[in-house]
């Protein structure tokens, strides 16, 4: 009977009713910066699609990190839109799980995106010589179908856990739900949970950045050895990944902070911009982060402008 009654029940966001008359200001910045996001990430993705000198793995992983960066911004920021325009913030037991669902994958396909990227980049640098034969086109398509396809087998079966939990409470200190808040509302044994969890969070989380940690120490110490010119640019190359990745930790960070350790003290609209930064500016960063460091993404965005331009001025002069 309580499982059944969990399915009907509703949630209640509790940030939006602290934060009053500052919901207009996330309303304003929300929806200014998700067509941003989706114009900025999709410019990136058509560039390198257009351009066939872009057609090699480096330039496929961003595209792909592209991808999960419109799949991610743009997930959640509607419904909290929406939330603070209607003023409603209760959220069904299954709206609440799909909420969750988009959340998970996207966190999941961005470390394992942003792994292989380091993987790749560790290949490209410390291998010159063998890359071709090791990062193959059909390895390259492996990869980013890997990159989606597991992080949602992975979240189906946490969430079809967590779809079990009899819950005893209703209110979410958060504008969204989060995996760790039903968990810790749930009053049935949730230990095996937990046990599954960190069993997870071994090869989701520990284990992608073992590798990328370990790429990059090796990476750091093949520049090291190099002549100053060929240090600075093979450095280049790592920067747009490394700020990405830390940017990216830093964001995470925020949220693992706010779902583990007790906030109270924080105040209401801090935490929640905090709750925000991984889904709102990691994918808003990376796209200008990409297309301003990476010299080749950015030489075909300024070929494919100025095509566009002298186009449209033919057409006008012909016009005339």
């Amino acid at each position: 009977m309580l499982q059944s009654a969990t399915r009907n029940i509703s949630f209640t966001l509790d940030a939006y009713n602290k934060i009053h008359y500052l919901k207009y200001v996330f309303v304003v910045v929300l929806g200014l910066l998700c067509p941003i996001i989706i114009i900025a990430n999709g410019l990136i993705i058509c560039i390198v699609c257009l351009e066939r000198k872009l057609h090699k793995p480096m330039y496929l992983f961003i595209c792909n990190l592209a991808c999960i960066n419109v799949y991610g911004g743009t997930a959640v920021s509607p419904f909290i839109i929406a939330r603070f325009l209607m003023e409603d913030y209760q959220i069904t037991w299954f709206s609440c799980l799909v909420q969750i669902y988009f959340i998970y994958t996207y966190v999941s396909c961005d470390i394992a995106n942003l792994t292989v990227m380091a993987y790749d980049r560790y290949i490209s640098i410390c291998y010159p010589l063998k890359y071709d034969k090791i990062v193959t086109p059909r390895k390259v398509i492996l990869y980013i179908v890997l990159t989606w396809l597991l992080p949602f087998f992975r979240v189906t079966i946490s969430l079809s856990l967590t779809a079990n939990f009899d819950i005893c409470g209703v209110i979410i200190e958060k504008v969204y739900c989060d995996n760790y808040s039903i968990v810790k509302l749930a009053c049935s044994d949730t230990s095996y949970y937990n046990i599954y969890g960190s069993i997870i969070i071994v090869f989701v989380v520990v284990l992608p950045f073992l590798i990328i940690i370990y790429s990059y120490v090796r990476i750091t110490l093949i520049c090291l050895k190099l002549a100053k010119r060929g240090r600075v640019k093979l450095f280049s190359t790592c920067v747009p990944h490394l700020i990405a990745l830390f940017n990216f930790i830093i964001g995470s960070s925020f949220e693992l902070l706010q779902s583990r350790f007790d906030m109270r003290h924080v105040p209401y609209i801090i935490r929640v911009i905090l709750s925000l930064y991984f889904l709102i500016l990691s994918p808003l960063i990376n796209p200008i982060l990409y297309g301003m460091r990476t010299q080749a993404i950015k030489e075909a965005i300024m070929r494919k402008l100025c095509h566009t331009f002298y186009q449209r001025q033919s057409v006008v002069r012909c016009v005339t």
